[in-house]
């Protein structure tokens, strides 16, 4: 057990750019998806005892910046007000096309980030 406490702590140690390679590698070796499962749930209806899917609407987005456009210290500044990441961080993170800057965000928190980052010139997707 001493070893993976040991991977634990050097884990904890990543940048959250490291740490996206890290998923993106793991995923690519082990040919599975970090992606969180979407549930469904089923309802049965009394009198047919059919089931019935239902689709929840979605709560949780994941802000993906695509382009940085034209105005790149403006969308570094962006991602800092969002992340609060540091500046060596946000720029990387701006450098990187596809990137997430926020996971699992709720859709008011996804719908702020993706507005501040396309004032700031950037492309962006919610997903």
């Amino acid at each position: 057990m001493a070893d993976i406490e040991k991977l634990v702590e050097e884990l904890s140690t990543l940048t959250v750019l490291e740490a996206a390679d890290l998923t993106k590698r793991l995923e690519e070796k082990w040919g599975v998806s970090a992606a969180a499962p979407v549930a469904v749930s089923a309802v049965s209806t009394g009198a047919a005892g059919a089931a019935v899917e239902q689709e929840d609407e979605k709560t949780e987005f994941d802000v993906i910046l695509k382009e940085i456009g034209p105005k790149k210290i403006d969308v570094i500044k962006a991602i800092r007000q969002i992340t609060s990441l540091g500046l060596k961080d946000a720029k990387e993170m701006a450098e990187t096309a596809g990137v997430k800057v926020l996971e699992l965000a709720n859709k008011d928190a996804a719908m702020d980030a993706k507005a501040k980052l396309e004032a700031a010139g950037a492309v962006v997707e919610l997903t």
